[in-house]
């Protein structure tokens, strides 16, 4: 009979000082779930009215600097507050100790410190969003960044806090990896999602310092005035963009690695069969994140760059494309003659392969010349950016969820609702973003508050589409909250998953597991186990 422990991680001590005071990564990985789903709700909130206002041209009910404002605090809410720490910051923090047979991260109090050096750059962001807001989109160009009216110092400033949260998440993860795992878990046993996680945190710790000097350096221009970007004092505002997607394409993949290692967790337990081609995506995770460095210029085709760098920044637009391919291929391969079953997150890893593959296919286009000189700055590439941002990396956290939801919570949520609102997810999505490459192929220029009346049906559609998705999400959130209070106590293991975490109770204790684990077979080996079994 399944039953919920006396004592666990979420109430062996009670109060909130003990919360707040916590070195325990499970109640800091709850906290950062509690934080980046309120900004995902306040992220979406902006995007449904931006839809809502695109619905017809003209002024429909707001004006064109607060839609201004409203595009900029949803791209820098979704980007830095919600999608580049959920997967790391949350899952991770939750689930990697738990994957190695460990009691805690290396650092449990760096751990701590990364939490709140999180809330200190939530709350500029917050102060930036009250004291005037601001409107030069999330990527913060110059020069009309450093021109602008807005409260941009306060914006970047949050930014450049947020840089080092995800700094010491990223050490104490690698450490970790590098130094807890249980006696006989050898790299080659260790889960698929912690190489993702491993790779993940290589990009944070060398990318984000990046980021950290180009927002700096931002604020000094506009304070101080030192022209670092500014044409007239011998500075250069394309400069920026280099030091910007130097981080920014990294951090493209500090977003969508983990969630690959995600979906090779969920395809293997839910096709109940080995993983096929264990080292290729393991290896393909450290691939991506080498060459992730080397393409930032392709998003800067139109930007003056000389022909030759554009030309090498396309061909290794192509080149990193053949890794992530590689795990498609392999994942596919895993599914093949599998015994699948389609609970919950198994729905939303095919979701992920489906949207995916098409947000890396049309990359493809935006990384050929003559066709990005045409589609750059259209609808095209925000729904190229949404199914690559959303159709992979949201996915896959919705999959990482609901399948680590009953260890972390010790309660089952509805099937029945869970499926329901990943229908609504998939078609809602589809509807509103597929139409944006309609849009775009037809010229609908991305950012633009009013258009032509041509496009008005188009933009209909994609609206209407919109409220699907948030649908969705609102069922999401009605049955997830009922599941942790009142759900059916979930057992152990109720996928029947092999790694670690599924060998503690639900929720886990305190320090994880009453005695080491031992590793009696790997995080993959289905054959292995039914063989035993049937022995």
């Amino acid at each position: 009979m399944n039953t919920i422990p006396e004592k666990h991680f979420l109430n062996e001590e009670k109060g909130l000082k003990s919360w707040l005071l916590t070195l325990d990564h499970k109640r800091i990985g709850v906290m950062y779930l509690y934080a980046i789903m309120f900004f995902f709700l306040i992220g979406g909130l902006l995007a449904v009215v931006l839809r809502l206002e695109l619905t017809s041209p003209g002024t429909d009910f707001i004006e064109a600097e607060t839609y201004n404002q409203f595009f900029t605090l949803h791209g820098a809410i979704m980007i830095f507050l919600f999608i580049i720490p959920s997967i790391p910051a949350a899952l991770g923090n939750l689930i990697l100790p738990l994957m190695l047979g460990a009691k805690d991260v290396a650092f449990p109090r760096l751990n701590l410190a990364s939490w709140y050096i999180y809330v200190l750059g939530s709350l500029f962001a917050i102060f930036a969003i009250v004291s005037g807001g601001v409107d030069t989109g999330w990527t913060f160009y110059t020069p009309y960044s450093t021109e602008s009216a807005g409260s941009v110092v306060s914006m970047t400033m949050g930014v450049f806090i947020l840089g080092f949260s995800s700094i010491f998440t990223g050490i104490n993860f690698i450490v970790t990896i590098h130094k807890m795992r249980a006696p006989g878990l050898t790299w080659f046993k260790m889960p698929l999602f912690v190489w993702g996680l491993y790779a993940t945190a290589i990009i944070q710790v060398l990318a984000t310092p990046v980021l950290g000097i180009t927002v700096l350096l931002l604020i000094l221009e506009r304070v101080l005035g030192i022209g670092i970007f500014d044409p007239a004092m011998g500075g250069d505002p394309v400069l920026y963009q280099h030091f910007f997607w130097f981080y920014s394409h990294p951090a493209v993949y500090i977003m969508i690695l983990p969630g690959m290692g995600i979906i090779s967790e969920l395809i293997s337990t839910f096709s109940h069969k080995k993983i096929f081609g264990y080292k290729a995506i393991a290896f393909s995770s450290l691939g991506i994140a080498f060459l992730s460095f080397l393409v930032w210029g392709h998003h800067m085709f139109t930007s003056g760059q000389s022909e030759l760098a554009a030309m090498i920044f396309s061909f290794l637009t192509f080149f990193v494309g053949i890794p992530s391919g590689i795990k498609v291929f392999n994942w596919l391969a895993t599914m093949y003659k599998g015994q699948i079953s389609f609970e919950a997150p198994m729905l939303y890893t095919l979701s992920f392969l489906f949207l995916f593959t098409i947000g890396g296919l049309t990359g493809i286009f935006l990384g050929a010349l003559s066709v990005d000189v045409h589609l750059h700055d259209t609808y095209f590439v925000v729904a190229h950016f949404h199914y690559v941002m959303m159709g992979g990396t949201v996915m896959a956290f919705l999959g990482g969820l609901h399948y680590w939801w009953p260890k972390i919570w010790g309660r089952m949520y509805s099937e029945k609702w869970a499926k329901i609102a990943a229908a609504l997810i998939f078609v809602g999505f589809n509807m509103t973003f597929f139409t944006q490459f309609i849009l775009g192929t037809k010229g609908m220029p991305r950012r633009y508050y009013n258009y032509l009346d041509q496009y008005q049906p188009l933009h209909a559609f994609s609206s209407f589409g919109s409220w699907i998705l948030g649908a969705g999400f609102v069922v999401m959130a009605v049955y997830l909250i009922h599941g942790m209070l009142k759900g059916k106590p979930a057992g152990n293991n109720p996928w029947g998953a092999l790694s670690f975490e599924w060998t503690t109770s639900s929720p886990p204790p305190t320090h994880n597991f009453e005695e080491t684990p031992e590793l009696k077979h790997g995080p993959y080996d289905y054959d292995k186990v039914l063989a035993e079994t049937t022995i």
